[in-house]
């Protein structure tokens, strides 16, 4: 299946191909999150550099959303964090956002009361360029054609697989510099979990970082340059994403051999 993402999914500002390691576009060091008197995120570690793939994988319960959620600034934190080159202690969640910090949670997050168009354009709430957003408008509805074929319908009307498609569609349109996926094939049907996850090839082929966190760790790991494992809110495993794959801990306790 091939995907074509331009304009919604242009090379992040200072990137180079998936491989390359410049400076991270995150840093995250010791990061720590607690729910009362429970440590749920223990002092976490990752580094995600420009035009990489990261998965994040681990069982139910490890800390992955929660560590995506202390990442956007919708949590409270210790540790550092770190995005392009700038501490986010302090910045809210919706700066983040205009600075290209972008997440399509678990759940998908969409307006259900809007239309699937006007979710779309919620995506490019912060931008100014009417040619570009309708360029990239277009572009969604070219690579997700339900979208367009239900661009006028409410989106709470949307079956789960074009719930994702939208969640994914939202994102882009907001021209990421760093996307964060929580659980993209939740709930999915083999067909749509195949098709999201060529958006999501095709996204970090553009240049765009990305860190994944994955139920389904095979698929996470086949698409990834490095990834972490977290394991009761620490890493345990971190490294090239193929070395794990074939790391018999990893496959022992994440993909049941």
């Amino acid at each position: 299946m091939s995907v074509t993402i331009s304009g919604a999914a242009s090379m992040a500002e200072g990137a180079s191909p998936a491989g390359g390691r410049g400076a991270p576009i995150l840093r995250v060091a010791g990061l720590r999150v607690a729910y009362g008197g429970i440590q749920a995120v223990k002092g976490v570690d990752l580094e995600i550099a420009p035009g990489e793939l990261i998965a994040l994988i681990g069982a139910n319960g490890a800390g992955k959303t929660t560590s995506l959620r202390a990442i956007t600034g919708s949590l409270a934190w210790s540790g550092a964090i770190e995005y392009l080159g700038q501490s986010t202690r302090g910045v809210p969640s919706h700066e983040l956002l205009r600075r290209g910090l972008v997440m399509v949670p678990e759940g998908r997050g969409i307006f259900t009361r809007m239309t699937v168009a006007e979710n779309l354009l919620m995506g490019a709430y912060a931008r100014d360029d009417k040619p570009g957003i309708a360029q990239d408008l277009e572009e969604q509805y070219t690579t997700f054609p339900r979208l367009r074929e239900r661009a006028a319908q409410l989106a709470g009307n949307l079956s789960g697989g074009e719930q994702q498609m939208l969640a994914m569609a939202r994102a882009l349109m907001s021209r990421p510099r760093l996307l964060l996926l929580d659980e993209p094939s939740m709930g999915l049907s083999p067909i749509m979990v195949e098709k999201i996850f060529d958006v999501i090839r095709a996204a970090s082929r553009r240049g765009i970082p990305i860190l994944l966190v994955e139920q389904n760790a095979l698929l996470a790991l086949e698409a990834a340059d490095r990834a972490y494992v977290l394991d009761s809110g620490t890493i345990s495993l971190n490294g090239k994403a193929d070395d794990l794959l074939h790391d018999p801990k990893v496959r022992e306790a994440y993909l049941g051999e």
